[in-house]
């Protein structure tokens, strides 16, 4: 598997980002190995939250929520998804698939890491990933929650607008990263902050995964994914592990995907479910502190 790694210098001087660098080696699954980064700041021997972002983000997405969470005395540990931030990336879209991602975070979060009692935050990608991983090793779940994502089998009807993002991710000329995520939020990103979610991808050959990401979104019942979606919809029907849903009311696409966990799944049961009000799809720019806050309850409710 071709890797390219992106150099260092271009995650020098971003705005709001000053944590230190971590390093694990896993198996790519070909026969060789990743590098993959994660952010882990406050004291090791705390409670763990990890913050699971998703496409076409990286870890750069949680910057404003990581300080209050360690004021708040826990760990908190940020992963980079393979083919985001700075975590290595393969080159070709075939690389990618949706079983290797939740290979590959298996290995960093459970294997390396061996993260127990977590409190896991997951929106978009990173709730598709999260949610296998609360499935496949529930008992290192404390509580979970879940934003804007979902856990797709492949039986639902996928609308328009998503069908044509798949699309134009695989195959537009041009893919602009920090755009794309400023389209998809309520605030007005600045210049800077644009600038530093583009910094992962110095150019086009650094984003085979960003691009090919969608199209791995089961969206039919031949996908080869959707008999382990629907194996983990078996445990999610059965988990008591607390899951809290807080979806926010702008954003087009999971706008109400609520619906799919409450009542379904028995750990929602008693949970203050919210939506987040002013909101797009990637909340955490819109909303960090309130957000950072809901975790925090969150975990003062659950911990053990």
């Amino acid at each position: 598997m071709e890797t390219l790694r992106t150099p260092d210098h271009r995650f020098e001087n971003l705005p709001g980002y000053n944590f230190e660098p971590n390093y694990a080696d896993i198996a790519d699954e070909a026969g060789a190995t990743l590098r993959v980064h994660y952010i882990d700041e406050g004291d090791p021997n705390a409670l763990p939250v990890l913050l699971m972002h998703g496409e076409p983000s990286w870890a750069y997405l949680y910057r404003d929520m990581v300080g209050p969470l360690v004021a708040a005395g826990h760990r908190v540990i940020v992963p980079d998804q393979v083919g985001f931030g700075r975590s290595d990336k393969p080159t070709k879209q075939s690389d990618y698939t949706y079983a290797r991602h939740v290979a590959w975070m298996s290995s960093l979060i459970f294997d390396h890491l061996d993260l127990t009692s977590i409190t896991m935050f997951c929106q978009d990608w990173g709730g598709l990933i999260g949610l296998r991983l609360l499935t496949s090793q529930p008992d290192r779940f404390s509580a979970v929650a879940v934003a804007n994502t979902g856990l797709p089998d492949g039986t639902a009807t996928m609308s328009e607008d998503f069908l044509n993002w798949q699309q134009f991710s695989k195959t537009a000329e041009d893919f602009p990263v920090g755009f794309i995520i400023n389209m998809a939020t309520t605030s007005d990103l600045s210049s800077e902050v644009i600038a530093a979610y583009d910094a992962p991808f110095p150019d086009d050959s650094y984003k085979a995964g960003a691009r090919i990401w969608p199209s791995l979104v089961p969206t039919s019942p031949e996908d080869p994914e959707a008999d382990a979606q629907k194996d983990a919809w078996d445990v999610l029907h059965t988990l008591t592990t607390p899951l809290l849903c807080c979806f926010s009311d702008e954003d087009p696409i999971t706008r109400g995907g609520q619906a799919a966990f409450i009542g379904r799944v028995p750990g929602t049961d008693g949970q203050p479910h919210t939506t987040v009000s002013g909101a797009g799809h990637f909340l955490q720019e819109d909303k960090s502190s309130e957000l950072a806050q809901i975790l925090i309850e969150l975990i003062d409710r659950t911990s053990v």
